[in-house]
């Protein structure tokens, strides 16, 4: 073959490539003071059927499992729209396309924010993270309702319903001694149905924190959690990235079931302050209990 030719083909194939990646897409003015630190952001202002795209300098693009994620006639947070997740569907991206959002390591930090409006009430809802419990691959996911909290100086779970949890593993399976990962802060506030929140969590390579709207929700041995194991490291066999469900049992489960407004993951752990601040310029939509979910 030509060489000017091998060089023109290899060209085209470069574009073809280059013009199936979604464009990079603008990050809104409430998130930009931590810019430098943002994996990504989602707003989730896409209609049904379509790829969720990051805001950003990397277009991820959430794909939706088990059919289209509806499009909620709810008034959104960063738009006038957001995701309805059912339970029994969730948005994915594949480990291999997972790049910045793979956090692991022994000093590695984590944010987790999400805008979230509760509709279900079962225990163990996935909100966003890297978590595979059936092949050992958890490394931070931030959850809803689990039916127990850990108390950190006892290492022993007790009754706690309707609590944000942000998990952290540095070991990948079950917390050692322990049929299950049981290392994770728990909220002291009940997170109600049907109303706007925003849920965070935090990791800084020492303790496990969980937020309710801005506010450190704290909880004397449940919030903050004692944590000095860094974030396991699943090579290129790791979990993929999941909103709204992990795997678990050996299928697919811990569905959500709400409506999601917004998503954002730091590569750092945001303060209090900067966890107020942000959550300031963002304003909740109102109460609507009139309103069917």
């Amino acid at each position: 073959m030509p060489r000017s030719l091998f060089l023109t083909l290899v060209l085209a194939a470069f574009s073809s490539i280059h013009a199936q990646q979604p464009p990079a897409r603008e990050l809104p003015a409430s998130l930009a003071a931590h810019q430098a630190d943002l994996v990504a952001f989602w707003d989730f202002q896409e209609e049904a059927g379509q790829p969720r795209i990051a805001h950003g300098p990397t277009p991820y693009a959430l794909q939706e499992m088990k059919g289209p994620i509806a499009r909620s006639g709810e008034p959104g947070v960063f738009g006038p729209h957001c995701a309805r997740i059912k339970p029994g569907q969730w948005f994915m991206l594949e480990r291999s396309r997972l790049g910045a959002l793979d956090i692991h390591g022994k000093d590695a930090q984590v944010t987790v924010v999400a805008w979230v409006r509760r509709v279900e009430k079962s225990f163990w809802q996935a909100i966003a993270g890297v978590w595979d419990e059936t092949r050992g691959k958890r490394q931070y996911c931030l959850f809803l309702n689990a039916p127990q909290g850990t108390r950190a100086d006892e290492m022993k779970r007790h009754p706690l319903q309707n609590r944000i949890h942000g998990h952290v593993s540095g070991v990948g399976g079950p917390t050692p001694g322990q049929g299950f990962c049981i290392t994770y802060s728990s909220s002291g506030t009940e997170i109600p149905l049907k109303e706007w929140h925003c849920l965070a969590m935090t990791y800084d390579g020492r303790e496990s924190r969980v937020y309710l709207d801005g506010k450190l929700d704290s909880q004397e041995h449940y919030n903050p959690f004692p944590y000095t194991e860094g974030l396991f490291d699943g090579g290129t066999e790791g979990s993929p990235f999941t909103v709204g469900a992990v795997h678990r049992g050996g299928t697919w489960g811990n569905f959500f079931g709400g409506q999601i407004g917004g998503l954002a993951i730091y590569s750092r752990a945001l303060d209090e302050t900067e966890m107020q601040a942000l959550v300031q310029a963002v304003p909740l939509p109102a109460p609507n209990p009139a309103k069917k979910p």
